[in-house]
């Protein structure tokens, strides 16, 4: 019934893309060329500025889908007629409505401001216009991106949005004419969380499908003809897949597992429904953990995860759904940076090639949720080379589900963007040196999630993931897998994934707000290489907001350079006046070139700080006790954030909170963090801690200037309200 079901789906993506073949290139929606470079026309704006150009665009869509419903079957009669409007019962109706509708109109203004230069907390901020008006106009028409028969239009836009979000993260997608070529896939999904569920899932079937293959070959008479097939080791011989042991079928390069099937095609004449039908019943897709490993792995250990302290928390979650068991998501330590500890990752990887206990995938997280922070991405996949060849296969994934967008900082915009410096005083700014070296790694790893719906600007829910190698979406399909012929667009994109019914809206908003703002230099690089300039400024309004004789202290995580270089106490404190007088007290356009140095050497590796407050008693001396420190942290975050339970309530500025726990990050990273906070350490707790999330591009260049020091002032007054309260 699947199968079949499936099958119909295909069937009709294939008519969809005959028809986009048939058609030349300008006759059809695409994603190719420049977009547009006025960062004042893409968003609403803060006070609704472009109001009237945005109502304008809201009744056009409205329009268009009235005008389609009275010419599609233009024959057809009327139901209301405007005796059915002078009635009594549809008077009422309206009445009805729209007290009702302002209603909710009224509550909806109790919503979290996002839009304001004051929202300073989780990864929120504006919608992009054309993401509005993308996701509003097709949601009229309500398509449903399960199926290309349900939605032909919104299906086609999904497929040239994972097209698009492919070419930003540095995969190739251009349809090559050698057909065994390796060519990416991308697709949205609803969220970040599914995502990352999609590729766990896939690496997972992706690790015991030679198991698989070789018991198929072994017994089922149809697959003779590939009986013999030999498949590469790390050695540099090639043996046959049935003569292979458990421990070596479960380590075969990636790409090598992926090309099996591809193979028994081409080389062998099977066909893919032949290969389809013989390998099901061994697939552990059928089987399940128990009766696969009963029947194929008898004395094979269970598989583990790994990934950084700091990663989201569906991956744990994910292990569970998947049946591999949340405990067996191995957290990987961080450094001071929050960053992935590289050695105890080694340390884990060498354990588990002792043990000869398969590694399914290790998750890298390009941008963690609570501190900002890019784990070394090109460290890890030099690292999987060097196990590859002690016959160590795994899965690299990267999670970028905040920090995907960041990528277009480094893509170079179209030939046709015009290349003028608009909105100048706020200036681009480029990711670190560091922090280039990772994003320029993604195309080497095997899959990446990505949320529009974050960095991206785009109405929720628009998450997303890609894979390097298409082929990597047929472990999670229910179908016979094809070899690719090529195609510039492929619209079957509800037959692969978690997920069934899916708003085609959220694709043609991406698709919009992508066309009209390029994923480059040009549109989001612009949008976020400001946002990061706008973060290094409040960063450093924050880090200098306490004076030697002031009654608190401020630590922020990321530290400045001179502590980080582990420079004395007097040299800090010199480079905090330095980061006061040469950026603090200065508008944009009056920051030094030197200043603009020392700048970009602040914060976070993208635009997250996280920080903390201690206080000091009324003789001067610095609060000892984490647990109240702690306390004065949660209440500085009550006085600065919105709650239910007081709706009334409206801070001069919105930040947030979390926390550093010493069994998740590890207990080097959080007595580090209690000794600069000033604490006792002796006794490790989970310790509090404020983080601010800056996505306004336009917040040091507003109408009246650089708007940072209205918000410091804010936060300077909760924390002195805070410190009255507990030195009383």
């Amino acid at each position: 019934m699947v199968n079949t079901l499936h099958s119909r789906q295909l069937n009709y993506a294939r008519k969809i893309n005959e028809y986009i073949r048939s058609k030349p290139p300008e006759e059809l929606l695409n994603l190719e060329g420049p977009g547009t470079e006025s960062l004042a026309a893409w968003f609403l704006g803060p006070k609704a500025e472009n109001q009237d150009l945005f109502s304008e665009f809201i009744a056009q869509a409205i329009k268009a889908n009235c005008n389609d419903r009275k010419e599609y079957y233009s024959q057809d009669p009327k139901y209301v007629t405007e005796e059915m409007k002078k009635s009594e019962e549809y008077k009422h109706c309206v009445k009805c409505m729209k007290r009702e509708y302002s209603e909710l109109l009224k509550r909806l203004k109790k919503s979290v401001p996002f839009f304001s230069y004051r929202y300073q907390a989780h990864m929120n901020w504006d919608l992009t216009m054309p993401g509005m008006m993308g996701y509003f106009s097709a949601m009229l028409y309500n398509q449903n991106n399960v199926a290309a028969e349900a939605s032909p239009v919104t299906s086609y836009l999904e497929a040239l949005v994972g097209s698009d979000l492919c070419k930003m993260l540095g995969f190739s997608a251009r349809a090559p004419k050698d057909k065994k070529a390796i060519l990416p896939w991308g697709h949205i999904t609803c969220d970040g969380s599914v995502a990352n569920l999609e590729a766990m899932w896939a690496a997972r079937n992706l690790k015991y499908y030679p198991v698989s293959v070789a018991a198929a070959l072994k017994s089922e008479p149809s697959l003779d003809a590939a009986k013999g097939m030999t498949v590469p080791l790390p050695d540099g011989r090639r043996c046959p897949l049935i003569d292979l042991d458990a421990w070596t079928l479960l380590n075969l390069g990636i790409d090598d597992v992926l090309n099996i099937t591809q193979r028994m095609q081409i080389e062998y004449g099977i066909s893919a429904e032949a290969i389809n039908k013989a390998l099901d019943p061994y697939t552990i897709q059928s089987l399940g953990f128990e009766q696969f490993s009963r029947l194929h792995l008898k004395d094979a250990m269970s598989p583990v995860l790994m990934g950084p302290a700091t990663k989201h928390y569906s991956w744990p979650k994910n292990a569970a759904v998947l049946g591999i068991g949340k405990n067996n998501f191995l957290n990987i330590n961080v450094d001071s940076d929050a960053r992935m500890d590289s050695k105890h990752l080694r340390t884990q990887l060498d354990r588990c090639l002792a043990m000869r206990q398969p590694v399914l995938m290790v998750v890298v997280v390009l941008g963690s949720t609570e501190e900002s922070a890019v784990d070394p991405l090109a460290e890890v996949v030099a690292m999987r080379e060097e196990y590859r060849k002690s016959g160590l296969e795994f899965v690299v994934h990267v999670d970028a589900a905040w920090g995907g967008y960041f990528a277009s900082l480094l893509r170079k915009p179209h030939a046709g963007s015009s290349g003028l410096i608009l909105d100048c005083h706020t200036p681009d700014f480029m990711l670190s040196d560091y922090v280039t070296t990772q994003y320029n790694t993604i195309p080497k790893a095997d899959s990446v999630t990505i949320d529009p719906h974050k960095a991206g600007y785009i109405p929720y829910p628009a998450g997303g993931l890609c894979y390097r190698n298409r082929s990597m979406r047929d472990l999670v399909a229910f179908l016979a897998p094809e070899v690719y012929h090529g195609e510039k667009v492929d619209a079957a994109m509800g037959v692969f994934g978690i997920e069934g019914s899916k708003p085609g809206a959220s694709a043609a908003g991406v698709y919009l707000s992508h066309r009209i703002i390029r994923p480059d230099q040009s549109g989001y690089g612009k949008i976020l290489g400001k946002a990061l300039f706008n973060s290094k400024r409040f960063y450093a309004g924050i880090v200098t907001l306490a004076g030697p004789d002031d009654p608190f202290v401020v630590v922020p995580v990321q530290q400045i350079p001179a502590e980080r270089e582990g420079k004395s106490r007097e040299e800090i404190n010199r480079q905090l006046r330095e980061i006061k007088t040469s950026i603090v007290e200065k508008e944009n356009r009056d920051i030094t070139t030197e200043g603009l140095d020392l700048l970009k050497k602040l914060g976070s590796d993208q635009i997250i700080i996280t920080y903390a407050f201690n206080f000091k008693d009324r003789n001067g001396a610095l609060n000892s006790d984490p647990k109240k420190a702690n306390d004065f942290n949660h209440k500085i975050f009550e006085v600065l954030s919105l709650s239910p339970d007081d709706p009334d309530h409206k801070p001069d500025l919105i930040i947030t909170t979390s926390q550093f726990e010493p069994e998740v990050y590890g207990q080097e990273f959080v007595r580090t963090f209690m000794k600069r906070l000033g604490v006792d350490d002796s006794n490790l707790i989970t310790m509090n801690f404020l983080s601010s999330t800056t996505m306004c591009p336009w917040l040091t260049d507003t109408e009246k200037g650089n708007f940072v020091p209205e918000l410091t002032r804010a936060l300077l007054d909760a924390v002195m309200n805070v410190v009255r309260e507990f030195q009383a």
